[in-house]
This record gives structure tokens, C-alpha cells and sequence, in this order.
């Protein structure tokens, strides 16, 4: 029995470190403005980042998700309606558990509860259900915030989690 328990013991301190490396960090100050693009292309035209709606996380030491709002006001009403922002990641993720591979994305909020991944044409690609968090006291336009799961990407009080694949 003491020898199972030993082989158990060494197999947590091994494993240990690798799973505290996938644990995210939501980025703050200098460490999420050297990642965040200052504009965005999306169906042929470029759009500044809103800088103070833009939030990023690091998965383990190099891997990164970055998501941001951007000023949208160049675009057709048509494009406006859908499109608010975008998704940037290196690797694969899960949005609610459904895969995503790596790339850059345009993103949108429908109105039935959902967010809408697209790719830089405006195709859609995605679509999750959101959850509204109705104990968030003072939402944001667009945050992120740790979630047992990975990370937690709001729009306001609604949010889908991000998971590293």
C-alpha cells in the first residue's frame, strides 16, 4: 500500500507544474499594451483599437488570446450591426467548448444571446451562447477575468469562457 501511495505521490509533483502552467493570466498596464494591436483590418478596412476596451490573456508562458473593441464608425450599417470587435489567438482554443483554431477574427454580440465569430471577410464561423452574470456590479464594454475553466471574455454582463486546447 505505502508503495501505491509513493508512485501517486510522484506523479502529482510531475503533473503538478504542467497543469499550473495552463492556468491563465489576464494581462494588465505594459504587459497588455505590448500585445494589443492599435488597429484592425476586417472586410477591407482598418479600425482602431478602443485601447480601454481591450483585454488579453497568457495560457502557460506563450501562448496568448487577445480580444478588443474597435471604433467601428467607417463601416456599413450592415457590417456595424454584427461586427463590434475582434479575437486574436496563436494557438487552438474553445469558446463554451466549441473549437477554434488559431487565427484573427471578427467578433459580434447577437441579440438572441449569442457571439458570433467571423473570419477577416465577415463570414460567419461561430456562434455560442453567452451567459449573463447578473452579480457583476459595474460591467465593462469588454473585459476578461479568471474563470475556473480558463478565462472569462465579457461584453458587459454577458460572457463566454476561453479555454486553451
Amino acid at each position: 500500500m505505502k508503495q501505491y501511495l509513493s508512485v501517486a505521490l510522484v506523479l502529482f509533483v510531475i503533473a503538478a507544474p504542467a497543469i499550473a502552467q495552463e492556468q491563465p493570466t489576464v494581462l494588465t498596464g505594459p504587459a497588455l499594451t505590448r500585445v494589443v494591436p492599435t488597429g484592425f483590418y476586417f472586410q477591407g478596412l482598418s479600425a482602431p483599437t478602443q485601447m480601454r476596451n481591450a483585454a488579453a490573456a497568457r495560457f502557460g508562458t506563450d501562448r496568448f488570446v487577445i480580444a478588443g473593441l474597435v471604433d467601428t464608425s467607417g463601416y456599413s450599417t450592415d457590417i456595424k450591426a454584427k461586427y463590434v470587435g475582434f479575437l486574436i489567438t496563436d494557438s487552438a482554443i474553445k469558446l463554451n467548448g466549441e473549437s477554434l483554431p488559431a487565427g484573427a477574427y471578427g467578433f459580434g454580440f447577437a441579440n438572441e444571446g449569442k457571439i458570433t465569430i467571423m473570419d477577416l471577410a465577415g463570414k460567419d464561423l461561430l456562434s455560442v451562447a453567452i451567459t449573463n452574470d447578473t452579480s457583476m456590479r459595474r460591467p465593462r464594454p469588454l473585459m476578461m477575468s479568471a474563470d475556473p475553466g480558463g478565462v472569462r471574455l465579457y461584453n458587459g454582463k454577458n460572457y463566454v469562457v476561453i479555454a486553451a486546447q
